[in-house]
C-alpha cells in the first residue's frame, strides 16, 4: 500500500492542529552504526503531495533516494538524528529509539503540534502524540520520515566502508549477515559495533 494520501494529518488538521509531524527510525536491529530517526511536517495542499511515499523497506534503494530529494526540498520543517552505539549499549535499543525520535522532534523548525510516531512508542516531549502500528504503511508523513531516515542511514554506513572494509558495511549496512559475523569473529569488532548485539560472536578482540 502507497500512503501518499495524507489521511491521518488531515484528520488532526480539521481538529485545530497547524503542523502535524511523522516520525519514524531505522536501525533498531543492526549489529553495528546507529539507530537514525527522522521527523518531518509535509504540506497536505494535493498539489505539493509526493506521490510513491511508502515504508521505505519496500522501495528500491534509487527510489528512497528520488523520494528523498523531493521529502527535503518539500517540508515545511524536517529534522534527523543520531544515537550512537555507545548509548544503545548504555540504555537498550528500545530507549535510544526514543531519544532519537525525541531529539528529531525537539529539533523541527518550524515546531510540530502534534506527533505521529510509528509501532508502538511513547515519547517524552512537550506535544500531543499518537502512536500507529504500521505507520510508516499507513501515514504520509511516518512513511516520509522512513525514507529520510533509511537513506541518511545508509549513506553513513557506506562512508563507515571505507573505513572499516573488513565488515562489509555497503552493502549489509551492519546488519547481522553471515559474512559479516564470520568477519567479527575472524578480525573482533571495530568502534562502531554494539558490543552488546554481538556478544554470541564476538570473542572480545577489538579491531584497531
Amino acid at each position: 500500500m502507497i500512503v501518499d494520501i495524507p489521511t491521518y494529518e488531515r484528520e488532526y488538521l480539521a481538529r485545530g492542529y497547524r503542523s502535524v509531524a511523522g516520525v519514524d527510525e531505522v536501525g533498531r536491529g543492526p549489529l553495528a552504526g546507529p539507530v537514525v530517526c527522522a521527523a518531518v511536517i509535509l504540506p497536505l495542499d494535493d498539489a505539493l503531495r509526493i506521490e510513491g511515499v511508502d515504508d521505505s523497506k519496500k522501495l528500491s534503494a534509487k527510489k528512497r533516494e528520488r523520494l528523498a530529494e523531493r521529502i527535503r526540498a518539500a517540508a515545511v520543517s524536517y529534522a534527523i538524528a543520531e544515537v550512537d552505539e555507545e548509548t544503545i549499549d548504555e540504555i537498550n535499543i528500545l530507549q535510544a529509539t526514543r531519544l532519537g525520535m525525541k531529539r528529531a522532534v525537539e529539533s523541527l523548525t518550524p515546531p510540530a503540534d502534534m506527533v505521529l510516531t510509528d509501532g508502538v512508542m511513547t515519547l517524552d516531549i512537550a506535544q500531543p502524540q499518537r502512536s500507529i502500528v504500521k505507520g510508516d504503511a499507513l501515514v504520509y508523513s511516518i512513511g516520509a520520515a522512513s525514507i529520510l531516515a533509511k537513506v541518511y542511514r545508509d549513506e553513513l554506513m557506506h562512508r563507515y566502508a571505507l573505513e572499516f572494509p573488513e565488515y562489509g558495511f555497503g552493502t549489509n549496512v551492519g546488519y547481522g549477515t553471515a559474512e559479516h559475523i564470520a568477519a567479527i569473529r575472524e578480525y573482533g569488532i571495530c568502534r562502531i559495533h554494539r558490543k552488546t548485539f554481538v556478544t554470541k560472536f564476538w570473542d572480545g578482540r577489538v579491531r584497531t
